[in-house]
């Protein structure tokens, strides 16, 4: 069969190396898939198809230092999740058997009890067979803190493939940014990385959920995923109908060829593997330094994140070598790196100099303060009409009153004339058209407080290069939120006594669960202007994919969505909020807003503020285009992200309420939130339209960036005390 595109060059710069316990594990995952029954008899595998795909090299490349005992175990893994691969596609996806499916998959955790002692079910077939014996030899190694993650990473694995079953069914191709996000759990890399920990050193659980190891966990996954998908076309899109493909969903979504998309892939997994390499240089040592990580934790995030890396370079060579997938000719004319013959990707210097080397430069290149303006605003797709409250007028006078009271109008940053020309109240009242006249007050102040600390940040420690001062700030930030009735410092400036307010105002009656979710929400959004300043300072324009997730957190859209969860009450099951189909809708609406800002602010942001952080500039530097052709990017990118969102509410939230039986009570509240958000969405745009924020003409009138005649000063002087030595200018924890 004629490959349908030829494989592009891919960014390997790191040798693979063989485990030499290869024969022992191939042998041992033979035995081993017979007794669970997944050979002779299961309609899925004979013995030649698993001698074919050969999980045992694959395991032997991607965890080269492992004993023998351990690569067998692994190999047993990897065995079991392609026969559940391959076992799920020929008994439900080929039928379309979607209750079959979940019933299937709904007994499958029931195998992974984070008490070892604790019983199970009696397998009823090999996937299951596989599962408990596999977990009972796995996890009485491990902590529970790795179970609880380890479980979490194979549930996902195995439940979001009834979200390519339902894509099937209905012949739908994933946007981009959604197939990014579902392709990390239905992909199973997360859990790859799980068993590098396994293989090599279990991370610290202190540092666990930090967004230093989450971006190498996601760097990684993309970069796998993406890989096997330019390996794995040929066989998945041309042989099993699947259309959970990048390339396929890249052909889509630009209308291009084959070819082409495939080489966008490729481009998008070598930012990846950058991505990773920026981190786990610079974020992770910062992060070890202020987390006082001890010597031994260091050692076991570094074996990790080179466990990580060898997975990269190993996953790569398997894929060249595998029948499993498209790989004709990939090996021809490579030269071996070593005696050995392995790590031949990695010998290209002047190719991956040439072109990997080049784009990771140009993401620093970008000269500030271009003319670009006015900003183009293309026709917005808008499904959904907006609504403003009647309490609008009292709101803008009122907030006036509170800025200044809170000491946010005399700091050089903003005053009457600007927060005048912003309008916050005019957006609150487009996102809450039914609130009363004090919720929309405290509304109001949240979009205000939040408004202008996105401008503090820059302004006070972006253009003093100070990430030091900005993250004892930040730091200062979340304590200004207690939890159990701590006493919040003595604020020292406007952004603190305003916080210090919103939160006795709006976390009185919660529960501390509740005001420790909601802090959390408050934190993602402070701690994202950190990852600004450190761009900022360094002068980077971010990888897309980054720069996409992050943007939620910068744009503030967890806090503002907490806040309509948490008006819910309680009624609603938790577990429904982190459902895939809540948080796909959740997502969909988020990347609609902000990328909408991207849009209206690209002119304030590039010609006046020399920002690196907007939408169209990262397409423009990924693609090397010009403005109008980013700007149509975006803006189909945000078409196709406002109709996924329409797209789960009349779809996915049906099949939602039946999967968790909820009441009819719940699924109005449920209802009723997909109605907040289309205000959300639609208040966002009123608000982008009819402010003065953006405007050329308004622009040109405040062209300087701070109050006149006023410099923003520091919110405090360094203190002498030991405690924040490790935090001033120059330190290591301030790189």
């Amino acid at each position: 069969m004629t490959q349908p595109f030829e494989l592009p060059h891919f960014y390997m710069p790191y040798p693979a190396r063989l485990n030499p316990h290869l024969d022992e594990a191939r042998a041992h995952s033979v035995e081993w898939a017979r007794g669970m029954g997944m050979l002779e008899g299961s309609g899925i595998w004979e013995q030649s198809d698993l001698d074919a795909h050969d999980y045992g090299l694959l395991c032997a490349y991607t965890h080269p230092d492992c004993d023998g005992p351990e690569l067998s175990l692994i190999t047993d893994w990897y065995v079991w999740v392609f026969f559940f691969d391959d076992h799920f596609l020929e008994t439900f996806k080929r039928s379309q058997d979607r209750d079959g499916g979940k019933a299937y998959l709904d007994r499958l955790p029931l195998f992974m009890p984070l008490d070892v002692s604790a019983s199970v079910p009696e397998p009823e077939n090999p996937v299951e067979a596989g599962l408990a014996d596999l977990w009972a030899r796995t996890v009485p190694s491990m902590s529970v803190d790795w179970r609880k993650r380890f479980a979490v990473s194979t549930e996902h694995l195995l439940n979001e493939s009834m979200w390519e079953l339902s894509n099937i069914n209905e012949g739908r191709i994933a946007n981009p940014v959604e197939y990014i996000e579902m392709r990390r759990k239905v992909g199973g890399a997360p859990w790859s990385a799980g068993l590098v920990e396994y293989a090599t050193a279990e991370v610290p659980a202190s540092v666990a959920g930090s967004r230093p190891l989450r971006v190498l966990m996601e760097t990684f996954s993309d970069g796998v995923h993406l890989r096997n998908d330019l390996f794995s076309y040929q066989r998945e899109v041309e042989d099993e109908g699947e259309l959970s493909n990048g390339v396929l969903v890249l052909e889509t979504f630009f209308g291009c060829t084959t070819q082409e998309a495939a080489e966008t892939v490729n481009d998008i997994l070598t930012s990846r593997l950058h991505q990773f390499e920026h981190t786990a240089l610079t974020e992770v040592p910062a992060l070890a330094e202020e987390k006082g990580l001890a010597p031994d934790e260091i050692a076991a995030v570094a074996a990790y994140t080179k466990g990580l890396q060898d997975w990269q370079s190993g996953g790569h060579e398997w894929h060249l070598r595998s029948s499993r997938y498209m790989n004709e000719g990939a090996l021809e004319g490579k030269r071996p790196f070593d005696a050995g013959g392995f790590g031949t990707s990695a010998v290209d210097v002047g190719a991956l100099l040439s072109a990997a080397g080049a784009e990771r430069l140009r993401s620093y290149t970008h000269v500030p303060f271009q003319k670009v303006g006015p900003s183009r605003l293309p026709d917005f797709h808008m499904p959904f009409e907006v609504t403003l409250s009647p309490h609008l007028p009292g709101a803008r006078a009122r907030l006036t009153g509170w800025m200044h009271a809170m000491g946010m109008l005399q700091e050089g940053v903003w005053d009457e004339d600007k927060l005048a020309a912003y309008d916050l109240p005019l957006c609150a009242a487009g996102i809450h058209p039914d609130a009363t006249a004090e919720a929309l007050d405290v509304s109001s102040r949240w979009l205000a407080w939040g408004t202008y600390g996105d401008d503090y940040y820059p302004l006070v420690f972006g253009n003093r290069r100070d990430l030091a001062a900005a993250r004892l700030t930040t730091a200062r930030l979340s304590a200004c939120m207690p939890i159990d009735g701590e006493e919040a410092p003595v604020p020292v400036n406007g952004m603190e006594r305003g916080l210090i307010d919103l939160w006795q105002r709006t976390a009185a009656e919660m529960t501390p669960d509740e005001r420790r979710r909601f802090r959390s929400a408050v934190d993602v959004m402070t701690e994202s202007w950190l990852w600004e300043l450190s761009n900022q300072i360094q002068h980077r324009i971010p990888d897309p994919v980054d720069y996409l997730e992050m943007r939620r957190a910068t744009f503030g859209s967890e806090l503002t969505m907490s806040l309509c969860r948490l008006s819910h009450g309680r009624k609603v099951p938790p577990e429904v909020y982190r459902s895939g189909p809540v948080r796909s809708l959740e997502n969909a609406a988020m990347d609609y807003g902000m990328l909408m800002n991207d849009v209206f602010s690209y002119q304030k942001e590039i010609e006046y503020e020399g920002e690196v952080h907007n939408g169209i500039l990262v397409v423009q530097n990924f693609f090397g285009c010009d403005y109008p052709t980013a700007l149509g990017v975006i803006h189909d990118l945000m078409t196709q992200r406002m109709r996924q969102f329409e797209h789960v509410a009349a779809h996915e939230l049906p099949v939602l309420y039946e999967d968790f039986k909820l009441s009819e009570e719940v699924r109005e509240i449920m209802q009723g939130y997909v109605v907040e958000l289309q205000n959300w969405t639609a208040g966002i745009l009123k608000w982008h339209q009819d402010c003065h924020r953006y405007g050329a003409a308004d622009l040109a009138r405040r062209a300087h960036g701070f109050v006149p005649d006023q410099v923003p000063a520091l919110p405090f002087t360094w203190p002498a005390a030991p405690v924040t030595a490790a935090l001033r200018p120059g330190s290591p924890a301030a790189v």
